[in-house]
């Protein structure tokens, strides 16, 4: 209750959160608040790059779709990528660095070098070549996102889990015959929570701009299923004409994004003070 009252005083966490709750709103009732998912991927040519109005608010595309009605049903698949990536990445990378802070030797020091291998590669440039190597498709992109987002959290958990490898309740627990298998997840994981939030919270949202470049490439979500990138790919030969046609899916990558890192800066503040930013 303490952390939820110091975070409802932080107006960008705030701000953030309800970006964050409208994107999940929007990704969850997609379909329902749409006002035209029947013109969400079928063609109209006689309605096509039509300009925001009444019935069109952000007017159509190329082929007549409404691009209201793809931005709404483009929020689920970018989610649901997201969400999915962040925990894959999480079900590898946590294990890893636990287990490479609490059990020092060759094989911790293998871990923590890989780890720093896949760090020293620019991320974007990492999944766009493992995505090339797949089929475009929700799932290519996913794994792409992963293999390249894990060291993220293996060099956080690893970081925490050696802090803590040392404090005087993790010796106590050795003294009564606790197994590592248990100081590990039952002890040295609840105590790492904190920054693992931040870095999940925050991670999304780049994982979500990650998402929108594959598409914008041709590598991530195939046509004619809904996504903010390949919309934004699609509109390139049509500006500056038709300028609803790259804008309002640009604002919706922007707005989603900013939700994410606003509140994963909030969550920062709140549950790991030590990291707490300038105002």
């Amino acid at each position: 209750m303490i952390a939820l009252r110091k975070l409802t005083h932080d107006w960008a966490a705030m701000l953030g959160l309800i970006i964050v709750i409208l994107i999940l709103i929007l990704a969850v009732f997609g379909p329902v608040l749409a006002p035209h998912p029947e013109d969400a991927s079928a063609s109209h040519l006689l309605l096509r790059l039509r300009p925001p109005s009444l019935q069109y608010p952000f007017g159509t595309d190329n082929l007549g779709r409404d691009i209201f009605s793809r931005v709404i049903l483009g929020a689920g698949g970018a989610l649901t990528l997201a969400l999915a990536t962040v925990a894959l990445a999480m079900a590898v990378g946590v294990p890893l660095g636990l287990y490479a802070g609490y059990r020092p030797g060759w094989l911790s020091e293998c871990i923590m070098r890989t780890t720093d291998v896949f760090l020293s590669l620019p991320q974007l440039i990492l999944a766009l070549a493992l995505a090339q190597l797949m089929t475009p498709s929700l799932q290519s992109a996913m794994i792409a996102l992963s293999l390249t987002y894990w060291p993220f959290f293996t060099r956080i958990v690893f970081a925490e889990a050696r802090r803590l490898r040392a404090a005087l309740f993790i010796d106590a627990l050795r003294g009564i015959g606790a197994s590592t298998w248990r100081i590990t997840f039952f002890h040295l994981l609840p105590n790492a929570m904190s920054p693992i939030i931040v870095r999940a919270t925050i991670g999304v949202g780049f994982t979500i701009l990650v998402a929108a470049v594959l598409g914008f490439l041709g590598m991530g979500v195939p046509p004619p299923t809904p996504d903010w990138g390949v919309m934004i790919s699609e509109s390139r030969s049509y500006l500056p004409d038709a300028w609803w046609y790259s804008t309002f899916p640009g604002l919706a990558i922007l707005l989603t994004v900013l939700g994410f890192n606003l509140l994963g800066d909030g969550l920062r503040d709140v549950i790991d003070p030590r990291l707490r930013r300038s105002r």
